[in-house]
């Protein structure tokens, strides 16, 4: 009995001194910083998910390991810029944000029409034209992004720096949440494994479970920091303020509080993406991420600032013609007379004659909006194509305002935090109050540039519309194609901008979806999350789907982005791996795991 005893005592001694062994970083002779176990660089797998913030680096090994790491930290800026149309190493610029969102994602939220089908990487007839050129934009945004991250992640010494790993295992988590969103499963355990040739996809609910778990981490991770000394923080945060892009007021000093608020929000929004499918999951999800602190203002949002370059929207706008707002948008906005209207978008920009009747409609008229589906033609100036002449933004505007590319805004987490509290979860406010601050904060400008727009200056008039806008004989706002497409479309936007704590849950919360849509503008891929998951705002239908895949049946809307394989390895993938997980066939009217077929919202 007594030797079983010591032995025990034995072993679990020994258990605790080699424990401590992997945990010291105190050890001063310690080359790699990462604590006084010998590893093998050249063999190392780091673990992603770990993020040893209670360990005690040494001065000496923060040091030599912000240094060893100086071209993994480089990547970090390099990965944020891949999320938000970046490429090679560059800051956001035309071509890689047109094929990230442009080409689909744009034109899915029917924020945007493509009034020609000829590019010069390839072709799209209409809104929803399977182009396999097209189609790989997004996920090669997240591969981009994924591939600039995963080095440092895996380093070995980057364990000494954890709060270093935690901000960038955020930025993963965003990019992956994104893409897990626009197309369904994909290889996300093997991604995070760095594993050169992954083949295994995993389910989208394992994917928001797995990154929710990471967000705990990482919150943790950051809520520690305030405690670490004052020699750590010096080294840190220029390491910080340097490669880290996605806060224009950049470093908290004292605290990483605005990255523990990103984080948050993240968990908030996916929160409420999965509200209709696991609702107790959501509400505890949401709960969690408010009682730990969301963004609350303008200075703790996170994104791409351009004040060093200018928004891909500018460059896009100076190439021939490859945007048009939709008719859908041009609704929307006509109908709430929202601000946007007013200033951000010109109306027509050269004379546009109807085919049918002869009737002219002289620029700069009206806004102009192309019908989303509609069969586009050639050409790429006005003189070949007249849909050329139809309604885009104001790029110079874009120059003056400097408009962030968001990750998330602090306007998208106040109406989160509507719709949660109009759930009747604990979202430490009203449903009324947020939404009302939502549309005070939804401009697109950049905040310290906001007052070279006209959204402060016209929101208060727009907040107090009961009613949708209807001319002097009551009649609703119509869609007059002026080429003469097809018939004239009356507004289906029958909701005003005014809450009213009288009308029905429905109501209100297609109010806070509407008002959720216009504030992320242009963020697409989140907006036509919410479309899917909510069927709001009400837009007009699309025109020829069959011009998709076949699986659209006229009057819905596409569900994801196919993945269409083209070599035998991918195709394998997808067959074996990828439609199991999916849960049905690879084609755009397959719904994602959050996406249910309830019309019901409560």
């Amino acid at each position: 009995m007594n030797k079983r005893y010591f032995l025990l005592a034995g072993l679990l001694l020994l258990a605790t001194i080699t424990m401590q062994s992997c945990l010291d970083y105190d050890d001063p002779g310690d080359e790699l910083g990462v604590g006084s176990v010998i590893v093998d660089t050249e063999h190392y797998i780091g673990n992603v998910d770990d993020i040893p913030y209670l360990n005690q680096p040494t001065e000496e090994g923060v040091k030599k390991a912000i240094e060893t790491l100086d071209t993994e930290l480089g990547q970090i800026t390099t990965g944020q810029y891949n999320m938000r149309g970046g490429k090679e190493g560059g800051t956001p610029a035309g071509h890689a944000y047109q094929r990230q969102y442009s080409l689909g994602p744009d034109l899915y939220a029917q924020y945007f029409v493509l009034p020609h089908k000829d590019f010069m990487y390839g072709s799209q007839t209409s809104t929803y034209n399977v182009s396999a050129e097209f189609n790989s934009g997004p996920l090669g945004a997240y591969t981009m992004a994924k591939n600039a991250f995963m080095p440092l992640l895996h380093h070995p010494m980057v364990d000494s720096i954890p709060e270093i790993k935690a901000i960038t295992l955020l930025y993963y988590c965003i990019i992956a949440q994104e893409n897990a969103d626009l197309s369904g499963p994909f290889t996300y355990f093997e991604d995070k494994q760095n594993s050169e040739s992954p083949f295994e996809y995993n389910t989208v609910r394992d994917i928001y479970y797995g990154i929710v778990e990471n967000i705990d981490t990482i919150v943790n991770c950051l809520n520690h920091y305030p405690k670490r000394p004052q020699w750590y923080k010096d080294l840190l945060n220029p390491v910080i303020k340097k490669r880290m892009k996605t806060n224009a007021y950049n470093i908290d000093g004292e605290t990483l509080d605005s990255y523990v608020r990103l984080a948050n929000s993240l968990k908030l929004r996916m929160a409420m993406h999965i509200v209709k499918v696991e609702p107790a999951t959501a509400k505890r999800w949401a709960e969690e991420a408010v009682a730990s602190g969301v963004i609350e203002n303008t200075e703790q949002q996170h994104g791409i600032y351009p004040t060093s370059f200018q928004h891909p929207f500018i460059e896009i706008a100076g190439w021939q013609g490859d945007l048009r707002i939709s008719a859908s948008f041009e609704s929307l906005l006509m109908s709430l007379r929202h601000p946007y209207a007013e200033y951000l978008f010109l109306k027509n920009g050269h004379d546009i004659v109807n085919r049918v009747t002869g009737e002219l409609t002289p620029a700069g008229t009206r806004l102009c909006g192309i019908r989303s589906g509609v069969l586009v033609g050639d050409g790429q100036i006005y003189a070949l194509n007249m849909r050329q002449g139809y309604s885009n933004y104001d790029a110079a505007l874009i120059g003056r305002v400097q408009p962030p590319l968001y990750f998330i805004k602090w306007a998208e987490v106040d109406f989160l935090r509507a719709e949660g509290a109009l759930r009747g979860w604990n979202m430490d406010g009203r449903a009324q109050f947020f939404y009302e601050r939502g549309i005070d904060n939804a401009y697109l400008e950049y905040s310290k540039r906001v007052n070279r727009g006209q959204y402060k200056q016209l929101v208060e008039d727009y907040k107090k519309q009961k009613t949708p806008w209807k001319d002097e004989n009551g009649n609703p706002y119509v869609n007059v194609d002026p080429i003469g497409d097809g018939p004239d479309w009356e507004s289906v936007t029958k909701i005003g901008v005014a809450w009213d704590d009288s009308e029905e849950n429905e109501i209100k919360l297609e109010k806070i979806i509407t008002q959720k849509y216009l504030a992320l503008f242009p963020l697409s891929t989140e907006a036509w999350t919410e479309l899917r998951r909510t069927g709001y705002p009400k837009l007009f239908p699309v025109l020829n789907t069959d011009d998709g895949d076949g699986s659209i049946e006229q009057g819905d809307m596409i569900r994801r982005i196919p993945w269409v394989p083209t070599d035998p390895i991918a195709i394998e993938m997808v067959e074996t791996t990828g439609i199991p997980a999916l849960g049905g066939e690879d084609l755009q009217a397959t719904r994602l795991w959050w996406d249910t077929p309830d019309e019901s919202n409560f």
